[in-house]
């Protein structure tokens, strides 16, 4: 039967050839759905592995600094460091944005980083060309996915930056590639005022009569610098001695300092379960949508297949040949419809990953789950056929 199946293969192998091209690409679409998730997933855990750190410290009851906005003054790490356990403490600013560059706009998370040395928390870990930041502002280490080079310059906000280093797969949880720069640089970025927001600020504070005291002198001005202030940062990234673990140093932060603390698994568990749950689900239903197209695809060509050769199955028939025998032939043939699929669609995917603008992670259980469900697709959908060409009467074959 194997050799009868191939024979009836082989006398209408245009049919399949094509239509094996035509499953194989929704089966590629498929497989780099199922990577485009992996690669979000992976996009989170490189986040936090770059960041160094064991513990996250931002605002009270947010879900900050990489789901939520977060606020918090920029001296409270010299607090955190004298608490039990604490190895290093330092700011970070964290501000999606777009980036100016040579008259095109860049969309990167700009990464305000204290001064320090490359492997501080915050820091970029390794560098693939130039140096790390060593000046107190204006420069900056990139991410390659930026398209910037060597001695580039950019625009954030009011001010140029020149990129001294280079740095691969520092992505925020989105995709977006990384641009490091002084924190300074970053506060001003994100925190403080234009000057024209300025100056109608002042202009709104000066009309207030509850800051025109005639008997208390410098208070305007007391307030227009702390409502321009840009002493504030978005977390407090926490490295904790060996001899300690996450829970017994967060404990006394949150209860001492009022604050919130995630550690590396809930800080996993932000980043995956909600804030790109919503895209997660959105990708399972595709991927639904495009398992039962399959189905309907392989079950149309294998039924096409079988009523084409009706009169052949009755002759079997008629001959002796046992149901098994024919169910079989057809089963083989969606089989290999679904082998020829698969094969095109993961050819397909792994020369069209690299060109998508986001990250595709294709994942050997993935390539493997997905051979499988395309057999089991193909072993459904043969069974109208099988159950079409079970009815048929031998009395066919002399009609």
């Amino acid at each position: 039967m194997i050799s009868l199946a191939g024979r009836d293969i082989l006398h209408a192998w245009g049919k399949f050839v094509f239509t094996g091209i035509g499953l194989g690409l929704l089966i590629g679409v498929t497989l780099t759905m199922a990577g485009v998730y992996r690669g979000m997933v992976d996009d989170g855990r490189v986040l936090l592995d770059s960041s160094g750190a064991d513990l996250w410290v931002v605002q009270k009851d947010t879900l900050g600094p990489y789901a939520e906005s977060s606020s918090v003054p920029d001296d409270l790490w010299r607090s955190i460091r004298t608490m039990p356990g604490v190895a290093q403490a330092v700011n970070i600013t964290y501000l999606t944005m777009q980036v100016r560059h040579g008259g095109k706009d860049v969309r990167s998370m700009v990464v305000g980083i204290t001064a320090g040395e490359a492997g501080d928390p915050g820091w970029p870990p390794h560098l693939v060309a130039g140096r790390q930041i060593t000046r107190g502002h204006y420069e900056a280490v990139a991410d390659l996915a930026t398209g910037l080079r060597l001695g580039d310059l950019l625009n954030i906000r009011r001010n140029h930056y020149t990129v001294v280093g280079l740095t691969r797969r520092m992505v925020s949880s989105s995709g977006d590639p990384m641009v490091f720069i002084p924190l300074r640089d970053a506060q001003e970025a994100q925190f403080l005022k234009d000057n024209d927001a300025i100056l109608m600020q002042r202009r709104r504070t000066e009309a207030n009569p509850a800051f025109n005291r005639p008997g208390v002198p410098g208070l305007l001005d007391a307030v227009v610098a702390s409502q321009t202030s840009n002493g504030y940062v978005n977390a407090v990234l926490v490295r904790i001695l060996p001899e300690f673990t996450p829970q017994q140093v967060a404990e006394p932060i949150r209860r001492w300092k009022r604050l919130t603390v995630y550690d590396r698994a809930q800080m996993e568990d932000i980043l995956v379960g909600k804030l790109i749950a919503t895209s997660a689900r959105q990708i399972g239903m595709f991927l639904v949508i495009l398992a039962l197209v399959s189905a309907a695809i392989v079950a149309f060509i294998i039924y096409t297949l079988t009523m084409d050769k009706i009169r052949e199955i009755a002759v079997l028939k008629l001959i002796g040949t046992r149901n098994r025998t024919i169910a079989a032939m057809i089963l083989q043939q969606a089989l290999v419809l679904g082998v020829i699929g698969f094969v095109v669609g993961k050819i397909t995917a792994t020369f069209a990953a690299p060109l998508f603008p986001k990250y595709v992670l294709l994942v050997p259980f993935d390539s493997i789950a997905g051979f499988a469900a395309v057999l089991a697709i193909c072993v459904l959908a043969s069974i109208v056929a099988i159950r079409v060409a079970l009815k048929v009467d031998p009395a066919e074959a002399i009609g």
